[in-house]
């Protein structure tokens, strides 16, 4: 039998002690083929580290914190398994779950948990969340199921692919799904129930709220700048000849404000052109740095018991 690893599982955590050991005794349960369970401690001071170890996984530990995506890109570039499963180490997701998107990413290049509407979650996390969806679809011409989810399988070659990209708060999971559907690479969404994390949440509502939303627009404008710079180019190109229009009937002559209008609208559009030049010439200089790598299909079978036999 391979000792090759296949499974890498991935589990940020800061100050989880209460919920890390049963996650990672839970997954331990699976009894994955060739797996390994890889817990980054992001600078907890509790007993996080002794938990998840004591559980059975290897632990990796910051010095101190530097945030959720900073643990997620240590796991990744630690990690030897060809398929890598992120899930966070607060005790929301349940394990079981990797046995149902696991399979799918034979065919995809990342699956990720969407959270459904049974799931247990706060009413205003819930509204932010379909907020973020309907702007991200706008953006990635793709209708995102949950934008933010942690819960997602991902191909070790395309996680590294992306790695330096992923900032090092909790927008890690933003940025990984519009780089992969801005690159053409295939993203599916399988419906999963959630229940409320054990521990106090690190994110406030209002302070990361507006500031994950400026964080989206900044993704936005590294991965497909036209999304964004044609309805401003638009906004001012049809109120420059709203006010050309008003002006003339009104007057009977045009104003400088409805040329600087238009003007304006013009150097956006081309601003607009040079960015997406750009955003293309840094995804296909990625590209050719990172090998494609084949992935065998996952079945549920594929167990420590069943390989074994």
């Amino acid at each position: 039998m391979s000792t090759e690893t296949l499974i890498s599982i991935i589990i940020p955590a800061c100050n989880e002690e209460k919920a890390v050991g049963s996650t990672v005794k839970q997954i331990r349960d699976l009894s994955l083929a060739n797996s390994e369970i890889i817990v980054v401690d992001d600078g907890s001071s509790d007993g996080t580290a002794r938990e998840a170890k004591s559980a059975g996984a290897t632990v990796m530990s910051h010095p101190y914190n530097i945030g959720n995506g900073a643990a997620v890109k240590s796991g990744i570039r630690s990690a030897h398994g060809r398929v890598l499963i992120l899930l966070d180490g607060d005790g929301q997701h349940d394990p079981k779950d990797i046995l149902m998107l696991l399979p799918h990413i034979a065919e995809y290049h990342m699956v990720v948990g969407a959270r459904s509407h049974e799931s247990e979650t706060h009413l205003h996390r819930n509204l932010a969340n379909r907020i973020y969806n309907l702007f991200a679809s706008f953006i990635a011409q793709f209708k995102i199921q949950d934008l933010t989810s942690g819960f997602r399988i991902i191909r070790r070659a395309d996680a590294l692919r992306f790695c330096d990209m992923f900032p090092n708060g909790f927008s890690y999971p933003t940025t990984s799904t519009l780089a992969f559907l801005r690159s053409g690479r295939t993203v599916k969404y399988v419906p999963i129930k959630t229940r409320f994390r054990q521990g106090k949440s690190k994110i406030r509502l209002l302070r990361d709220g507006v500031e994950f939303f400026l964080i989206i627009v900044k993704i936005a404008m590294s991965f497909s700048p036209l999304r964004v710079f044609i309805p401003i180019s638009s906004f001012l190109f049809f109120l420059g000849i709203a006010r050309y229009i008003q002006t003339y009937l009104t007057v009977g002559q045009f104003t400088n404000m409805s040329h600087l209008l238009i003007n304006s609208s013009v150097i956006v559009f081309m601003l607009g052109l040079i960015a997406e030049q750009i955003a293309s010439m840094r995804l296909e200089k990625g590209d050719k740095l990172h090998e494609p790598e084949e992935v065998e299909k996952y079945s549920v079978f594929s167990r420590r018991e069943t390989a074994e036999s």
